[in-house]
């Protein structure tokens, strides 16, 4: 029983790791084109993302051709945030439900087309906090900002697995109704099964009697 919480544990830090951390990435997108990136996030979680074009002639002012319009939506559909025909870009939000919230990038068309990369980093949970801010501002010593980060991980952890065993609850509902329903129509299969047959018995009955066979 100790090896399996001890397992239980390794696996929750990993999603911890996995999904607390967040995303840096960088990508292509040519114009008049459409990505969209999500990302798996709890109820009351705070997340910031930033993005950003990279600039093809650096030094020089961005090309009218590289600009985006960039939007957040909750897995309802709400808006949280929206760059119209920009070449950079911040959010930061609290998650008011969980799920996926999506961020899609659109490329304005262009002749001749072009291809713009992106940076695009998002993070949600613990790495959402700016850690830098808390020490300037409280005069702590670095320990106390590991203390720090390692609470709210553990915090995280702790709500990680009550959010998992909730699934899983639900997980579990939802296989007993659907057992139920297959117990239910296997019975009335089976019924339909014994009808059919006891029809095919009297047709042969009834064709053998009038053949006088019977």
């Amino acid at each position: 029983m100790c090896g399996l919480n001890l397992g239980l544990i390794v696996i929750m830090i990993g999603l911890v790791v996995e999904t607390e951390i967040g995303e840096s990435m960088r990508f292509e997108l040519d114009s008049g084109k459409t990505k969209c990136i999500a990302e798996d996030i709890k109820a009351n979680a705070m997340t910031v993302g930033k993005y950003s074009i990279v600039n093809p002639s650096e030094g020089q002012p961005f090309p009218d051709s590289h600009k985006l319009v960039v939007r957040v939506s909750s897995p309802k559909g709400n808006n949280y945030h929206l760059g119209d025909q920009v070449d950079s870009g911040t959010f930061a939000f609290t998650a008011a439900e969980s799920g996926d919230y999506t961020t899609c990038f659109w490329a304005n068309k262009h002749k001749p087309p072009v291809n713009m990369t992106i940076e695009f980093d998002w993070k949600s949970g613990v790495a959402a906090k700016d850690w830098s801010k808390v020490a300037k501002k409280g005069q702590v010593e670095t320990m106390e900002i590991e203390l720090k980060k390692l609470y709210d991980t553990v915090s995280a952890i702790h709500e990680e697995m009550f959010y998992l065993r909730e699934r899983d609850e639900e997980m579990q509902e939802l296989n007993k109704e659907t057992n139920s329903k297959m117990a239910t129509l296997s019975f009335f299969s089976l019924l339909l099964c014994l009808y059919v047959a006891g029809l095919q018995i009297w047709h042969l009955k009834s064709f053998f009697e009038s053949k006088k066979l019977l």
